[in-house]
């Protein structure tokens, strides 16, 4: 839908490019929108029209004059944010190559569009970019976000975690891509999902992706499908998880663990939204928000060259990082309370509840395996107890492993069982403790579903499929 150009009076967009032609079109399909637009065909020009008015965005031609180097956009591009540092800027060029991007990105652009553009990309870049230089409002109390956003299943009042989720309900709206960072079992796929669930794609798919349990072989049929006899077993045709969550959301876990070749083919989709089904030439596009996460510092990773710097601009115009639970010690009891609230009504113990002095005890663990550990803990100490009051004892026999005392965790020595065996052994046992679910049994070896579900074929376990 288009937007009204009265609802835009104070948005200005510069269009910088020498082509007459290219200033046009833009003029058109911005004005088309109700954005008041402006051209410029020189860096003279352009510098003039920032300096005496209000310029919201700018659309920058990295070869504006002769010669297809972009040193000149560069240039100007410095020049740009020199003078106004919180200006987005997309740059554009018909003359596209990643070492060109990156430069751009590294001096301060916030998107990188090829010429021919996709006018409906273009927009929503235009749009997003504009949504997210507003100036918030001030940060909001819990209260205040909740009665905002939908945020019932995040537990916490750290500042840490508020601010946080203010900055994720803000951008909601957009259609920025978002990293989210943080530890193993921090809570990173639920601030996607709460992300995804107050954008206004909220109606349409959320695709969750568990990148680490996709080899490199199957990404292709797996994240863009494939024709009937693709490959050996392709035996029917296959939707991909893009074409799956075509207008909604699809978030794209543990992103550090692409290979270099996968990465190729992702940064292709994210940059073009087009992509091939396997064993077909036609082209689709998609049309989907992008939110991805890891445990990893993607920066350092660059640095080694195990993770390609354009992709890694491609999917953090927002980035998020959860603290760790160590860090935000207040929230754990409010974190017990909820867990120990839905356990009532799993199990059917109304009276279950914890000391004091067991929260306490919580309190000063280190929870490495941070909130995923910590609900592990408690589900495993109302199991194992008989008593309806959870006290230290009952915690701390759940977390231990001593070999040889009664309700702790009895350990082989060393040479008993190779690596692989005891592999199989925890698998097995976990799979007894929680009913054959597969899902809760993943959790509480600390793997994903997908991981726990390679490891149960290669080693011929038999297993339930998940209904929960």
């Amino acid at each position: 839908m288009r937007t009204k150009y009265a609802k835009l009076p104070d948005i200005m967009i510069l269009v910088i490019d020498d082509d007459i032609a290219v200033r046009t079109s833009l003029l058109l399909l911005l004005g088309e929108e109700g954005y008041r637009v402006v051209s410029a065909a020189s860096q003279e020009e352009a510098l003039g029209i920032l300096a005496t008015g209000p310029v919201s965005l700018v659309l920058l031609d990295l070869n504006f004059s002769i010669g297809t180097s972009g040193e000149e956009g560069m240039v100007l591009l410095q020049e740009i944010k020199a003078r106004y540092p919180g200006l987005p800027v997309i740059v554009m060029t018909g003359w596209a190559t990643i070492q060109l991007a990156v430069r751009g990105m590294r001096l301060g652009a916030s998107d990188f569009i090829n010429k021919p553009w996709n006018n409906e990309y273009l927009l929503q870049s235009v749009k997003t970019l504009l949504q997210l230089n507003e100036q918030p409002e001030g940060l909001h109390t819990r209260k205040q976000l909740d009665s905002l956003y939908r945020l019932q299943q995040i537990i916490g009042e750290d500042a840490r975690l508020l601010e946080l989720l203010d900055t994720a309900g803000r951008i909601a709206a957009t259609d920025a891509s978002v990293l989210i960072t943080g530890e193993s079992g921090t809570g990173k796929e639920l601030i996607a999902e709460a992300i995804h669930q107050n954008s206004q794609r909220h109606h349409k798919p959320f695709v969750k992706v568990n990148l680490g349990g996709i080899s490199a072989a199957l990404f292709e049929s797996e994240m863009f499908g494939h024709v009937r006899g693709a490959f050996t077993d392709a035996r029917t045709d296959r939707a991909g998880r893009f074409e799956i969550a075509n207008k909604g959301t699809i978030f794209l876990d543990e992103i550090s663990d692409l290979d270099a070749g996968s990465q190729v083919k992702l940064l292709r989709v994210l940059q073009d939204r087009t992509y091939e089904i396997l064993g077909s030439s036609r082209t689709k596009t998609v049309d989907v928000r992008v939110i991805c996460a890891t445990n990893k510092v993607l920066d350092e990773m660059v640095a080694k060259g195990s993770f390609r710097e354009d992709l890694l601009y491609r999917i953090n115009l927002i980035t998020l990082h959860l603290p760790a639970l160590r860090e935000r010690q207040k929230d754990i009891p409010l974190l017990v309370n909820f867990f120990i609230g839905n356990l009532r009504e799993i199990y059917n113990r109304p009276s279950l509840t914890i000391t004091g002095s067991a929260m306490k005890w919580l309190q000063q663990l280190p929870l490495p395996g941070n909130i995923r550990q910590l609900k592990n803990l408690v589900e495993r100490a109302v199991l194992v107890s008989r008593k309806d009051v959870l006290d230290v004892e009952d915690l701390r026999s759940q977390l231990e492993l001593s070999p040889g005392r009664k309700g702790k965790i009895q350990l082989p020595d060393v040479g008993v069982l190779t690596l692989e065996e005891t592999e199989v052994l925890m698998i097995r046992k976990a799979l007894l403790f929680h009913h054959n679910k597969v899902s809760r049994a993943a959790e509480a070896l600390g793997i994903t579903r997908s991981s726990l579900y390679r490891r149960l074929d290669k080693y011929n376990i038999p297993y339930d499929e998940d209904t929960d």
